[in-house]
């Protein structure tokens, strides 16, 4: 069977090294780059991301990096976001006292989290969402996470026959979105390619729906 091809999108911020091994550990043809036609063309594009919201955007927005990413979403083509990666895709982030515009994907904000201890960093459960293709076998699995900032609400109502998005959730503090999957539109707040066999195993679960 061919493998199938992801680019992991190259705009100047991210975990891209790991998060190139770990997809090839999960069975995909990987290829690190910025360019639209591949980034178009590329059965998965992979968004990763670390640090500031802001910061993230700044560069994502310096290579059309929203432009790519609506344009395979509205085709149907597969997109997955990585920590930061995965908040850009709501409609704001507050990180620093500045309310940074996202991608606006989902409508909720990245606001900081209220927990004792910041940042979450390390291993964590999840509370796995109904009908979730990507925990598939591995709903009893850790986690890795890194993070000070997250997504506490999930309003969006879907109308059939399309169908409703699955949301996992984890607790550090209160309870945050640890995982969306929402048609051509996946992200996790944690770093599947910290998370050891579990989260190759979540890569290779989403390369089965690529």
């Amino acid at each position: 069977m061919t493998p199938k091809s992801v680019v992991v999108f190259d705009y100047g911020t991210g975990n891209i090294h790991s998060a190139i091994k770990a997809v090839e550990l999960a069975g995909a043809k990987v290829e690190l780059t910025r360019d639209k036609t591949k980034c178009a063309e590329a059965d998965g594009l992979l968004v990763p991301g670390v640090g500031a919201f802001a910061a993230v955007m700044e560069a994502l927005n310096a290579v059309d990096g929203g432009e790519i990413i609506e344009r395979r979403l509205a085709g149907g083509r597969p997109v997955m976001g990585i920590c930061v990666g995965m908040q850009i895709m709501f409609a704001n982030g507050l990180e620093g006292g500045v309310d940074t515009p996202g991608l606006g994907e989902w409508d909720e904000t990245v606001h900081k989290l209220d927990a004792p201890i910041l940042p979450h960093m390390g291993w964590n459960t999840v509370e796995v969402g109904e009908n979730s293709q990507l925990f598939r076998g591995i709903e009893n699995e850790r986690f890795y996470f890194v993070h000070s900032y997250g997504v506490t609400e999930w309003n969006l109502d879907v109308i059939p026959p399309f169908p409703q998005p699955s949301v996992t959730w984890a607790e550090h503090g209160q309870r945050f979105i640890a995982a969306v999957e929402n048609g051509p539109l996946v992200a996790t707040q944690f770093h599947p390619e910290k998370s050891g066999e579990a989260g190759i195993q979540l890569l290779r679960n989403w390369l089965e729906t690529l």
